[in-house]
């Protein structure tokens, strides 16, 4: 991995002696836990990288963050994605990567002051309410209503695709405030907690038979009046503040994830005795050449940011490479391991999405759950069409499409 300036080498000096002090000796990565070990490892290794202020890094030190600038955060990324830890649990990823970023920048003093504590010791637990069945790419167009009822916001309708809800005890939702007015003026971003009689969370079991994602539904559940984040119908501008956030401190860690992959796939390959076969081998190279692009990509966003530069449409480009790659890599495997993919054995895999755990030894039912898991990776996270859309009336500056949706927000519109 690259060390960025002098003070990157140092700051990666410090990450790898940490590491090696808190991971055991015969650390391989997670891929050896069983899913109830898995829980357990992870719980455990938030509480090491909170007492060491490596939890929420990217938050200002005076609301309990480390500070740290973008070259440490992208090296500390690095380190723990090359070691095959995670950089806190599945919810953090929207409790401090999401909201408790929007909440530093868009929140009141006691927003902050009562949410952010709360956070960091895991007492609060949030997920994302912005996905509808009939409003996915084109978000705007959402219907779930939120109407003021004295000193409380009265929510009613229903989000889709709620990673995680089921673990959570808070939403952030996106609702319509003022149907009057344009679609995206009229919507506030409200802070609702889940544990009321108002909010049913329903699992949605994935095609890999995994629980990673919910649908929420709204039925008069209350909000107190100042769960407003940013003003009440300004939460398009709150949201996609958010959705900068999304995209995380993950520049140069995709490049990691699926290289390690491919390593592993590798040498299932050579078991298999595939790689006497030179198509087989082209397909593994144009793989790791993706991979390597990956990595160029990340650096290059690294350089940008610490000239000063965030990133923008060009990000883009980065959720193309990585879904379209990982459909085509999973297919590759599937090849590999041929006839053992039609009746798979062996352990699952650690997730639904995504890739396996570092350190996974070989399974076919692990190598199928995958391949099908990454079949959604270019819808979820913005469709693929939609990146495209963004990648060539934004980055390349051609002509936008043509637009049918303005003036006030109504069902007969959004229908």
């Amino acid at each position: 991995m690259e060390d960025y300036t002098a003070e990157a080498a140092n700051f990666r000096a410090e990450i790898k002696k940490f590491l090696g002090e808190k991971l055991p000796a015969t650390w391989n990565g997670m891929g050896g836990f069983t899913p109830d070990e898995r829980a357990t490892f992870v719980a455990n290794w938030r509480r090491t990288l909170s007492e060491h202020q490596l939890l929420a890094v990217a938050w200002p030190s005076e609301y309990g963050g480390a500070g740290l600038s973008q070259m440490e955060r992208t090296v500390l990324a690095e380190e723990l994605a090359g070691a095959g830890v995670p950089s806190g649990t599945a919810n953090d990823i929207f409790s401090i990567g999401m909201i408790g970023h929007t909440i530093i920048e868009w929140g009141s003093d006691e927003q902050k002051n009562h949410y952010l504590p709360r956070i960091l010791d895991g007492t609060d637990v949030w997920c994302q309410g912005y996905s509808e069945p009939n409003s996915g790419s084109d978000l705007a167009s959402l219907a779930t209503r939120a109407e003021l009822d004295g000193d409380e916001w009265v929510i009613n309708g229903q989000k889709i695709w709620t990673s995680q809800g089921h673990n959570a005890n808070w939403i952030f939702v996106l609702c319509r405030t003022d149907p009057s007015t344009v679609k995206h003026a009229g919507i506030s971003f409200l802070l609702c907690p889940i544990n009321q009689p108002g909010v049913e969370v329903r699992a949605i079991v994935n095609a890999s038979g995994h629980h990673d994602f919910n649908e929420v539904f709204f039925s008069d559940a209350r909000a107190p009046r100042e769960n407003v984040l940013g003003g009440v119908n300004n939460g398009w501008a709150v949201a996609n503040t958010l959705l900068a956030y999304e995209r995380g401190d993950d520049a140069t860690t995709n490049g990691i994830r699926y290289g390690e992959e491919w390593q592993r796939l590798v040498d299932v390959a050579r078991d298999y005795g595939k790689l006497d076969d030179a198509r087989m081998r082209q397909r593994f190279v144009q793989a790791y050449t993706t991979t390597q692009i990956m990595k160029f990509m990340g650096l290059q966003t690294v350089a940008r940011s610490l000239r000063g530069y965030s990133q923008g449409p060009e990000s883009s480009l980065n959720k193309l490479l990585w879904s379209e790659h990982h459909k085509r890599f999973t297919e590759l495997a599937m090849d590999v391991i041929g006839m053992d993919a039609t009746a798979p054995s062996g352990r699952d895999s650690a997730t639904g999405v995504g890739v396996d755990d570092v350190g996974s030894p070989y399974s076919s039912q692990a190598w199928v759950t995958t391949f099908v898991g990454a079949r959604p990776g270019s819808i979820y996270s913005g469709s693929n069409e939609i990146q495209r859309n963004i990648i060539g009336e934004r980055v390349l500056g051609l002509p936008k499409e043509p637009r049918a949706d303005a003036g006030p927000w109504n069902e007969t519109k959004r229908s």
